[in-house]
């Protein structure tokens, strides 16, 4: 395997990544690795290892390429879902009284914090599943890429994304959803990838709200099956996380590799 972090164009920025090649590479399927909100760290770098080992080519984009960078790093991250998770649901919905709350940190933890809830918004998924567009561009030029099979697959933030790139790029071969959110539903009919939803069955907040995207999958005569993994939590997949669910992920892991070879 031969890996390498190299750059591509994104609309009006370049974004990182790492790029993982198998061995003998030629005409291979490849996989757009879409991280969760931590950022393009070793288990993400290790996902994409793991399809490169399995014959897929791996792209792990860094979303937060460039000035993103200090913002969103681990320990403001930390801070920052501390936060909100502390704030009443009735302050997070109220602009004034979230600036209310913000007012009491320090300034660089208000950037930190606007950042982070920057990143969580439907508009910047959209933004960065717009700029993931380009990934594909860069794989279809690589030799060792089959421009006919390239799928993205994310995890929660990055699941989002994933799914969110399959409404902006209709050549997308296949799209795999760990516990993200789901696409905006009028943009249903522009999916023409299959797509695999894995979700955790105590993760109620995303799961719940899964057959809404079945329902509309179906009205738009697409493809979209899911499985529901009743004593997982969110994050189930990342084992560097307290939410690891060993046995849901190592099953996980085996439905997704079913999923790409079908």
């Amino acid at each position: 395997m031969h890996e390498a972090m190299i750059t591509f164009d994104a609309n009006a920025r370049r974004l990182e990544a790492y790029l993982a090649v198998p061995e003998a590479a030629e005409h291979r399927p490849a996989v757009i690795v879409v991280h969760e909100i931590w950022g393009l760290d070793d288990q993400i770098k290790g996902v994409a290892r793991r399809f490169a080992e399995q014959g897929y080519v791996a792209l792990a984009p860094d979303l937060y390429s460039g000035p993103w960078r200090e913002a969103m790093r681990p320990d403001n991250i930390t801070a920052g879902m501390a936060f909100l998770r502390q704030a009443p649901p009735e302050i997070q919905r109220d602009p004034s009284r979230m600036e209310e709350a913000l007012a009491s940190r320090t300034p660089e933890e208000q950037r930190a914090l606007r950042t982070l809830m920057q990143v969580m918004t439907a508009g910047q998924r959209a933004t960065f599943a717009a700029e993931l567009a380009r990934a594909l561009t860069y794989l279809r030029q690589r030799p060792e890429v089959d421009g006919n099979r390239i799928a993205s697959l994310g995890f929660c933030m990055g699941g989002g994304i994933a799914i969110h790139l399959a409404t902006l790029a209709p050549e997308l071969w296949k799209t795999v959803i760990f516990y993200g959110e789901n696409p905006p539903l009028d943009r249903v009919p522009a999916i023409q990838a299959r797509v695999l939803g894995l979700y955790g069955g105590k993760d109620r907040r995303i799961t719940d709200l899964v057959p809404e995207f079945q329902r509309a999958m179906e009205d738009a005569g697409k493809s979209f099956t899911y499985k529901v993994y009743a004593g997982a939590q969110h994050a189930f997949f990342n084992d560097t996380r307290p939410m690891y669910h060993r046995e849901a992920a190592q099953n996980a892991w085996k439905e997704v590799l079913q999923f790409l070879e079908a």
